[in-house]
């Protein structure tokens, strides 16, 4: 009787704690229409898939999702007060490539970053979305982010930073001494994430 007891203890235990080795310690950001919703400088969670990070961002950051059931799986149909309708909508990409998959089936990894950004789509696609790097001497390299993840550098990109802005050569740029997070922007792409 005893032993049995113990071993139902034992696979309790073993399942608790691989379902918290399951979480994986990831950066998100979820870009809105207009602004950005949460962690412009992609704070760090830990989830186990894409959904999942979503759904911790939210919390944290105190705004509202729906999901809408569909052929891929659950679809963000709503992120704060933009809701997808149209050509327009949530998607979202896992170190810069958009996964062929719903994003409960996307496994992350541990330094992951996932990015959720509304959306809309023309004949070539959605937009391609923008990462900010820091270099050296305050100096700052901007790329342009397709959705199979290839990376180019933004041309005509535009840095903001403690309400100046500086025009990008070749997608860099150098601004010298600055207090506050810099961020890049170009016509029909997706801000980048913040940099200090």
């Amino acid at each position: 009787m005893r032993r049995p007891l113990v071993l139902l203890s034992l696979l309790l235990l073993a399942a608790m704690l691989a379902s918290g080795a399951l979480a994986a310690n990831v950066k998100i950001r979820v870009e809105g229409r207009t602004q950005t919703i949460f962690g412009a400088a992609q704070p760090g969670i830990q989830a186990g898939n894409a959904l999942q990070a979503l759904d911790v961002a939210s919390t944290a950051g105190e705004f509202h999702y729906g999901l809408t059931a569909g052929s891929f799986g659950d679809y963000v149909s709503q992120i704060g007060k933009y809701a997808a309708g149209g050509s327009a909508g949530w998607v979202f990409k896992v170190n810069g490539v958009s996964p062929p998959v719903g994003a409960d089936k996307v496994v992350l990894a541990d330094g992951d970053v996932v990015l959720w950004y509304y959306a809309t789509f023309g004949p070539t696609g959605g937009p391609p979305t923008l990462e900010l790097q820091r270099l050296p001497a305050n100096c700052y390299l901007v790329q342009s982010v397709n959705d199979s993840g290839k990376r180019t550098r933004a041309a005509g990109a535009t840095l903001t930073v403690d309400g100046k802005r500086f025009q990008t050569r070749e997608g860099r740029a150098c601004i010298g001494r600055h207090a506050g997070l810099v961020r890049a922007v170009a016509s029909g792409a997706v801000r980048s994430n913040a940099v200090r």
